[in-house]
């Protein structure tokens, strides 16, 4: 990986140890070796997390940084972490990289790369692949459903939220 282009400073250096100590502690409860921790503007800790995916917890969505999301979300009182900073141990899997973009986090540091993941079993590469495919070709294909209906849920929000 070329890291030529990376600028980090000693607040993210701090910042990448507190997202691996949540790794660890992930890895001594048992859970995959992941964690995160989230960031405002100003550098204050808004949130943060470990891994939570285990047969018992039955949510295939608590990644590590799914967690921290939910977690500053939640300090925040806000959907939307506006200049917020990701400080994760791992390179973002694609949801949780789309849960970025949802929340408006404005940058991500990230330590082992998706690379270095599938090394050690944790493999992406086929979401990646079969979100290069067109939706009918995809493994869990997705068929358009035409119905007034459904868009008329579109508009009605938007119209109760004074969108335009």
């Amino acid at each position: 990986m070329d890291t030529s282009d990376v600028i980090c400073n000693d607040f993210d250096d701090e910042m990448m140890k507190i997202a691996v100590d949540y790794a660890t502690i992930s890895i001594g409860k048992g859970y995959g070796p992941f964690g995160a921790v989230i960031v405002d503007d100003k550098n204050n800790i808004v949130g943060g997390g470990h891994n939570l995916v285990s047969a018992e917890s039955c949510d295939p969505t608590a990644h590590a940084e799914i967690v921290a999301i939910r977690d500053a979300c939640k300090n925040l009182n806000s959907t939307l972490l506006h200049g917020c900073t990701l400080y994760t141990s791992c390179e973002p899997c694609p949801m949780c990289l789309a849960a970025t973009y949802w929340s408006r986090i404005e940058r991500v540091v990230y330590g082992n790369s998706k690379l270095d993941a599938k090394q050690y079993g944790f493999d992406d590469s086929f979401i990646y692949e079969e979100l290069a495919k067109e939706m009918p070709e995809r493994r869990s294909p997705s068929q358009y459903f035409d119905i007034i209906l459904i868009i008329h849920n579109f508009s009605t929000f938007f119209y109760f939220h004074n969108y335009t």
